[in-house]
């Protein structure tokens, strides 16, 4: 009897420790930037796994370094709000907590998602005026003009002019 509780003690006890490493959060923070990379992989385990370019300043080269953070996704609705933010190619905001120790069935890495939030508006669609230099908002936009005589073109593209009618008919 004293035996099977000092085994239910130990069990009690490793189980608290494993919970701590891998369930408490050593810390938490955001960082934002441009999702480049995200993607469910795995060969048991499939998680969310991605990478968001932060970008950043060398302050020993003087130039613009790419700095990169790498991720898991736990969450399922999480994952969608990512792949959406990919898809338009929007900044993001991600909300993440960082684990002692990373188990396989929780991810490749010790940072997890918990939050998103979109940053800023969907790029333009490639040929939109409105990124153009000399660009002013509310003037309308130019239509180009038909080549050719404009008289005999009609002025409703889906109205036919009138056929002639010859004289010997009047």
């Amino acid at each position: 009897m004293r035996g099977l509780l000092y085994f239910l003690l130990f069990l009690l006890v490793v189980f608290g420790v494993l919970y701590v490493m891998t369930g408490w959060s050593y810390s938490d923070g955001e960082r934002a930037g441009t999702v480049s990379k995200f993607s469910r992989r795995g060969y048991v385990f499939k998680t969310y796994e991605g990478v968001l370019n932060v970008g950043g300043f060398s302050g020993e080269t003087g130039s613009l370094t790419p700095q990169y953070f790498d991720f898991s996704v736990k969450d399922e609705a999480v994952a969608k709000e990512i792949t959406e933010a990919v898809r338009t190619g929007q900044r993001v905001t991600l909300h993440y907590e960082e684990k002692l120790f990373r188990l396989p069935w929780n991810g490749d890495t010790k940072y997890y998602i918990t939050d998103v939030d979109i940053v800023g508006p969907a790029q333009r669609p490639y040929g939109d005026a409105t990124g153009v230099p000399g660009y002013q908002q509310g003037y309308p936009q130019q239509q180009p003009q038909p080549q050719g005589n404009p008289q005999q073109q009609p002025e409703n593209p889906t109205q036919q002019p009138a056929p002639a009618i010859p004289d010997s008919a009047i």
